[in-house]
């Protein structure tokens, strides 16, 4: 017999609580920084520095890694203003240490902000850095004075105190020493290696910025100054790893877009060096604004589709391509190593650690200046570029041999795939992905708005049976859920059982509901299904889910700027983007929105833009997250156990205020 939780004591007005100032951040250090170390917060400094050397008013940067535990970032940049906030009534160096959403980096396009071109999003930066540190000190050196002041735990212990700068000190620049708090994090150990590389690829990035590092626990020092930029670096990199002589000289290029251009901003642009070898080690680096985006983005997306076109077009012109064969832009990056590095006016990130670039206009941006340059480099050195075009068709003749031995393994005792699947053409599982649909119309517009080389749709009528109490041999009575078993090539197993996965059609098994309550029970209900019948698949990583969007924005033309239209997952992102769009200068009630009831309301070129193109899409992936797998197994127990409704009602009693559910 189950006692029945007694819940909260009372909920009422009091049990709401307002989060002030910086306590968001110690609340929920998560949600603003990387947690394992505090290696993030203390970037979130040197990319205040680096930002000023984007900006042309700083040459050097010193980081010295201080034997108390403390760090400290030096730049001779021009200063943080010091002088009182026009609105705030503080010290503007004040509320950019103790406010959210403050910073010098929101008006961009019409010049009235410090930066054209900064890795600062959010506004969060160096706040956060204060948050969660237990003291912080800043000196600023500025118009003649030096100006000094301390936190501790995020609060003003020191105010800011001025007085006329010393001879012998510099004329400006920033100081920022912290002391980062170890109880936010799992070590407060920072990342050796990790800082070296963030810190010389800002020098590598910035030709002729001189960077510093001083352990004084060690006495190791380190300095990069790199007059050549991006060559020298890849260079070194490849030098290291011991990857084999280039194939071809390496393809290097920069452009910014001039003024009065239609489509992008003034200033926006590229720099890139690609280098091609038959085997060895790869190097793939990108940024964006100096800010390293290791998990790509739609930066890397554009380079890749502007080699792609350009390599492709070369091949056609000089009738190199064997019958048969179709080239795909992998082909040509498979054996790509590169330095990107990419100036975007207002660069959208995943996630304020800003790991991966989400800019849509990105991809064009990148793609639209590299792949004209590549045509004319390789029609010009026409014997470089057939020595790349043999090394792609390679590839791709390599890559079909392997997909055509993946379907021999396969090809019989294949059950008759059901009438509603639209399969893809292609039968490589490493690419191929198939999207379980919501509803006909749904499945409609993806019918129409997919990739039919990889991309399969399944759409599901009504909602999955809930099987979590189904004994596997009744599964198949249920139609939605044979049919997607069949078309997946899997048979039901259990955690414990040998699965055979041999037959396994697709490598991505997409859930595509719509943004909703309804939508989020049907994820539940095929979650159920995968995990309790299917768990290998989430084991291998096979299962994800698509995050359409809920809302749409539309914002006129402002200028040479065209009409423009913004996609938002959810309340939270569309509160972000109107406020970017007020600090853009776009008049109030300009832009009109619409909120998505369902994913038919979509055409199939707005589900293929935000939710289908694997380059500018939302796509996560289904694994274990804190609990384990008896943890899961005994919440999804409790969510859909038929006899488990008094815990369900005690567990929502607990926990049904924390939800922000769109109902």
């Amino acid at each position: 017999m189950r006692s029945r939780s007694s819940g909260p004591a009372e909920y009422s007005e009091a049990s709401i609580r307002v989060l002030k100032g910086l306590e968001p951040v110690k609340s929920r250090p998560g949600m603003y920084t990387r947690t394992d170390n505090p290696l993030h917060i203390v970037q979130e400094v040197i990319d205040n520095a680096a930002d000023e050397a984007l900006a042309g008013h700083c040459r050097n940067i010193s980081v010295v890694l201080h034997a108390d535990g403390s760090v400290s970032v030096d730049d001779d940049g021009r200063g943080i203003p010091v002088g009182m906030h026009p609105e705030e009534g503080a010290p503007v160096v004040e509320i950019v240490f103790t406010r959210l959403h403050a910073g010098g980096k929101f008006e961009k396009a019409g010049g009235a902000g410090a930066y054209s071109f900064s890795g600062g999003l959010h506004g969060v930066g160096v706040s956060v850095t204060n948050a969660l540190s237990r003291r912080l000190e800043v000196s600023v050196w500025r118009e003649g004075g030096s100006h000094d002041m301390a936190f501790e735990a995020g609060e003003v212990v020191s105010p800011l105190r001025s007085q006329p700068a010393a001879r012998t000190d510099r004329k400006s620049g920033t100081r920022v020493r912290c002391w980062p708090d170890p109880k936010y994090f799992d070590s407060p150990v920072i990342p050796q290696g990790e800082l070296l590389h963030l810190l010389r690829s800002k020098a590598v990035l910035l030709a002729g910025l001189k960077v510093s590092l001083t352990d004084e626990r060690s006495g190791k020092a380190h300095t990069w100054h790199y007059e050549r930029g991006l060559r020298s670096y890849l260079e070194e990199a490849l030098a290291s790893s011991g990857s084999a002589t280039p194939l071809i000289p390496p393809f290097e290029g920069e452009q910014a877009v001039s003024a009065g251009h239609d489509t992008f901003a003034e200033g926006e642009g590229a720099q890139w060096l690609v280098i091609w070898h038959e085997d060895g080690a790869l190097v793939r680096e990108s940024y964006v604004n100096l800010i390293p985006t290791s998990a790509g983005g739609t930066h890397e997306a554009g380079l890749r589709e502007g080699l792609f076109g350009a390599v492709k077009g070369f091949i056609e012109l000089h009738g190199m391509m064997p019958k048969g064969t179709k080239l795909l832009p992998e082909d040509v990056f498979a054996r790509a190593s590169f330095v990107l590095s990419a100036k975007v006016l207002d660069p959208q990130f995943q996630g304020q650690i800003k790991e991966r670039l989400n800019s849509r206009d990105a991809l064009r941006l990148v793609a639209s200046l590299s792949r004209p340059q590549l045509e004319l480099w390789l029609n010009e050195h026409v014997e470089h570029g057939r020595k790349l075009a043999e090394l792609v068709i390679r590839q791709a003749q390599a890559r079909s041999r392997a997909s055509q031995k993946v379907e021999k393994r396969k090809s019989s005792g294949v059950a008759v795939l059901p009438g509603k699947l639209t399969d893809c053409e292609s039968t490589d599982i490493a690419r191929n992905e198939v999207f379980l649909v919501e509803g006909d119309s749904a499945g409609g517009s993806a019918k129409m708005g997919r990739d039919k080389e990889f991309q399969a749709i399944l759409p599901l009528r009504g909602k999955v049976l809930n099987s979590w109490e189904t004994d596997r041999d009744r599964l198949f009575a249920n139609n939605e859920i044979h049919d997607i078993a069949v078309a997946i090539g899997v048979d039901p197993h259990g955690p414990d059982a040998e699965a055979d996965l041999s037959g396994l059609r697709y490598g991505r098994i997409c859930i595509l509901s719509d943004a909703d309550v309804d939508g989020s029970h049907i994820q539940v209900l095929l979650l159920t299904l995968f995990f309790r019948h299917f768990p290998r698949l989430i084991e291998q990583g096979h299962v994800w889910i698509a995050r359409p969007p809920l809302f749409r924005v539309d914002v006129p033309a402002q200028g040479k700027r065209p009409l423009r239209k913004l996609y938002c997952l959810d309340e939270g992102e569309l509160r972000h983007v109107e406020e970017k769009l007020r600090k853009d200068g776009v008049r109030e009630g300009a832009w009109s929105i619409s909120r998505f009831k369902g994913l038919g309301e979509m055409n199939a070129e707005q589900l293929w833009e935000t939710t289908m193109n694997p380059e500018t899409r939302r796509l996560l992936r289904v694994a274990f997250g804190d609990f384990d797998r008896q943890a899961t197994t005994d919440r999804f127990t409790m969510l859909m156990g038929k006899g488990e409704a008094q815990s369900r009602r005690a567990w929502l009693e607990a926990h049904g205020h924390e939800v922000e559910a769109d109902i």
